[in-house]
């Protein structure tokens, strides 16, 4: 890979009442230029990540970066969109420029501002990353499509309600060292276990609320630029690889447990890395639900088919296991504002490669993965990172 992230930033991620999406954007890309040491004019080329879906009135929103800096004006302004993995899809977006020899340095924003919007429309706006013809009446909106997985996987492979409750604490422990998380507090495996008035189940089970993601607000911004110019910056990390694989998006044509973009999409980053999953150091995965982090362990090969739970029973994804998973504290944790996340995954990553985590730091991290999904495993992001020098 040609492409390298020379600065990045990253605001908290939760209720900012008194920001908007240009608010945000506007933070975000002030601060990743700071961080890059770079002018305004020497960025070529700005991508926004911004799914929106209706969650914001101001739909069209990438010359919104310009009102960072004046000089940004006349540069070129994109907007990208692939639900849930819009941040990586941004990413990829330029990528490519630096790769194509269009631009030396391109500035990446993600931002998305949900918590403004009632639940009810929560719920529709998220089911558009779905396909409506067949989906789109699903009871509980995204909750219920994965509740819908979970309850097929439990039929499949057994009960796995014990499992998910520890994904959901490990995410929530990591999340308690983590000052960007939305929820900085340490729940515990019976509170995430138990059905009580504070964790009940949604959309008819069997995952509880402490099984699902967080409708955040927020922004993550990173620069790229090309190996060359970034052997002279301060700090630089590399992609090993960056892989995108889609799959059909209705459910209806694929089996929903195997989650085989994924596995593909870790195949050939993995490949294109000339790595193996055993080389990594951590993984920062796509935990809109704790089901989804379940099967994609086994997507990504940590475990067999039907026996994701065992890597999470035997404490392989914890802190100090084989491979730490989301120690970030993840998308469960953390939070999910979704054209953020994407973003967001790639700067923590790669603070952790440069040794720069603070307490959520994975001891002596030099490789990390990132996967990002957009939908039910439908648009499958892949990054392999790596500290440049």
């Amino acid at each position: 890979m040609t492409a390298c992230i020379v600065g990045w930033s990253h605001t908290p991620f939760g209720k900012h009442e008194n920001d908007d999406v240009e608010s945000l954007i506007v933070e975000a890309a002030r601060s990743a230029l700071i961080d890059a040491g770079l002018e305004a004019k020497e960025i070529d080329e700005i991508i926004v990540g911004h799914c929106n879906a209706g969650f914001s009135r101001q739909e069209f929103t990438a010359s919104l970066a310009l009102q960072a800096n004046e000089g940004f004006r006349y540069t070129p302004a994109t907007r990208v969109e692939n639900a849930c993995a819009t941040g990586s899809a941004a990413i990829h977006q330029g990528i490519k420029t630096i790769e194509a020899k269009r631009g030396r340095f391109v500035l990446v924003v993600g931002v998305e501002k949900m918590t403004s919007t009632k639940g009810a429309a929560i719920g529709e706006n998220l089911l558009r990353a779905s396909y409506v013809k067949e989906e789109a009446d699903i009871e509980g909106g995204f909750a219920g499509v994965f509740c819908s997985i979970a309850d097929n996987y439990f039929q499949r492979h057994g009960d796995q309600s014990d499992a998910l409750a520890k994904i959901a604490a490990k995410n929530h422990k990591a999340g308690a060292r983590n000052p960007l998380a939305q929820i900085q507090k340490d729940l515990g495996y019976d509170f995430c276990r138990d059905v009580s008035d504070k964790n009940p189940l949604v959309a008819g089970g069997p995952l509880k609320r402490t099984d699902c993601s967080l409708v955040s607000d927020g922004a993550a911004a990173l620069v790229l630029t090309d190996v060359e110019t970034a052997l002279q910056m301060p700090k630089a990390v590399i992609f090993r690889a960056a892989a995108h694989v889609n799959d059909f998006l209705p459910m209806s044509r694929r089996d929903i447990l195997m989650f085989d973009g994924c596995e593909k999409a870790w195949g050939r980053a993995l490949g294109d890395a000339r790595l193996t999953l055993d080389d990594l150091d951590f993984v920062e995965t796509h935990d809109c639900f704790t089901i989804a982090e379940l099967i994609e362990y086994e997507a990504m090969g940590l475990t067999k088919r039907g026996e994701g739970a065992r890597a999470i029973h035997e404490g392989l994804t914890e802190m100090d296991g084989k491979l730490p998973v989301n120690p970030s504290g993840g998308l469960k944790s953390k939070g999910h504002p979704i054209g953020a996340t994407g973003v967001s995954m790639h700067v923590l990553s790669a603070q952790q490669v440069t040794g720069t985590a603070g307490g959520i730091q994975v001891k002596g991290a030099k490789l990390g993965g990132v996967f990002n999904m957009g939908g039910t495993a439908v648009a499958n992001f892949c990054s392999i990172l790596e500290p440049l020098r």
